[in-house]
């Protein structure tokens, strides 16, 4: 009976600090993600107005999509679908205006750090906005970029403030 017992508890130990440790290598990973911190350079969307695009990789870099939704939404651009373009061949970004309103593209535009704007209205597409990103497109860099702050748990941060105490 005493060793089930004592099998018992070794296994919900090991179960918690399992789960701690995964929690703080999650974090961790977060962590390193930089999240996009609006500043008085930063383009923002115009007040008072929803603005709908779309985001698609046109240039088959992983994450290009997703990397400028979040850029979008954090200076408050509905981004309403990011995904895949029907093909990887594109070298150069764009963003197209469906509604005719050049100056909101060109928010968005300088928004994602993008030169070229073109105008294929098409009141179908229920959007403001299509952006094609190209081969060349990376997260604008005039931004300022911050990591979120840890939580109290986070193994690895406090591993640094142990060793900066030495």
């Amino acid at each position: 009976m005493a060793k089930w017992l004592f099998t018992v508890i070794t296994l919900v130990a090991v179960l918690i600090v399992g789960v701690l440790l995964g929690s703080s290598v999650a974090e961790w990973r977060a962590a390193e993600r930089e999240r996009v911190v609006q500043s008085a350079s930063t383009p923002q969307a115009p007040p008072g107005r929803r603005v709908r695009v779309e985001v698609l990789n046109a240039g088959g870099r992983n994450n290009a999509a997703r990397e400028a939704t979040d850029v979008l939404r954090a200076v408050g651009f509905d981004v309403v679908y990011f995904g895949n373009a029907d093909r990887f061949d594109r070298d150069s970004s764009t963003v197209i205006h469906r509604m005719g309103d050049t100056a909101t593209a060109r928010l968005i535009a300088d928004a994602l750090g993008i030169h070229a704007v073109r105008s294929e209205p098409d009141s179908s597409l229920y959007l403001d906005a299509s952006v094609r990103l190209g081969r060349e497109w990376s997260p604008p860099t005039f931004r300022e970029a911050v990591a979120p702050a840890p939580p109290w748990w986070n193994l690895p941060a406090l591993l640094e403030k142990l060793r900066a105490r030495e």
